[in-house]
């Protein structure tokens, strides 16, 4: 298997997108087209993670600098739509008490199997159906790139779904694609205009801090969001 960055593996993803947006869903639509898809992107995979767009097989890397600063000493957090398991894992490795879900299943299988032994709790669950326990229930909330994904209403209820995990005195983390206010987008994904980031201070958060920065892919820059948010 090789990394990501490996002329081959990127190869592989760009056929893997490729294919991937040709299937119904990929564009949008309701909650069951969505989670058909998703559910379409790690059965199609047959083990090979370059065909899961998304899959950097390493933490991000705004998050371990923010997670070097801010060490968990037990307290509790929760990785929304964890994908392969990389970003739960730093949080665990800091010292929280980890839990990571996604829509997927096969995502869920694939984390624990990369990840034998681990300490973090991987469950199969829908974000705007989580268990009840888990309302205002995590000291850290890391949102990673779960909005871009989204589009229409799904993408209008993710910013109040996303807040709602997060306790008093807790702190959300927001990693996502980023694009200039009114800027057309034609996804999958959309990245974020600087009025959706905002979208999470109407959920009662303010915003603590905010970094801009730009990731590059071969033949492309691609600007990115970090923003820390706390729920007084």
């Amino acid at each position: 298997m090789s990394d990501i960055g490996d002329d081959d593996f990127m190869a592989r993803r760009d056929a893997a997108r490729a294919r991937l947006d040709r299937i119904f869903g990929s564009k949008g639509g309701t909650a069951d087209d969505r989670r058909t898809w998703f559910e379409e992107v790690y059965d199609t995979a047959e083990g090979d993670p370059a065909a899961v767009p998304w899959a950097d097989l390493k933490p991000k890397e705004t998050l371990q600098e923010w997670l070097s600063l801010h060490p968990g000493e037990g307290r509790r957090a929760l990785d929304i739509a964890c994908g392969l398991g990389d970003n739960a894992e730093a949080l665990a490795a800091a010292g929280y008490r980890t839990t990571a879900f996604d829509l997927a299943q096969a995502a869920i299988d694939w984390a624990k199997a990369r990840f034998e032994n681990s300490p973090v709790d991987y469950v199969q669950a829908d974000l705007f159906s989580p268990p009840a326990e888990w309302r205002g229930a995590f000291d850290l909330v890391n949102e990673c790139y779960t909005v871009q994904a989204l589009h229409g209403e799904l993408r209008e209820r993710a910013f109040a779904a996303i807040a709602g995990f997060v306790k008093p005195g807790g702190t959300l983390l927001v990693i996502n694609r980023s694009r200039e206010e009114g800027e057309e987008a034609s996804g999958p994904p959309w990245p974020l205009m600087p009025s959706e980031f905002a979208r999470f201070e109407d959920q009662g958060l303010r915003l603590v801090g905010e970094k801009s920065y730009k990731v590059e892919r071969p033949g492309r820059i691609i600007p990115h969001v970090f923003a820390e948010y706390r729920r007084e």
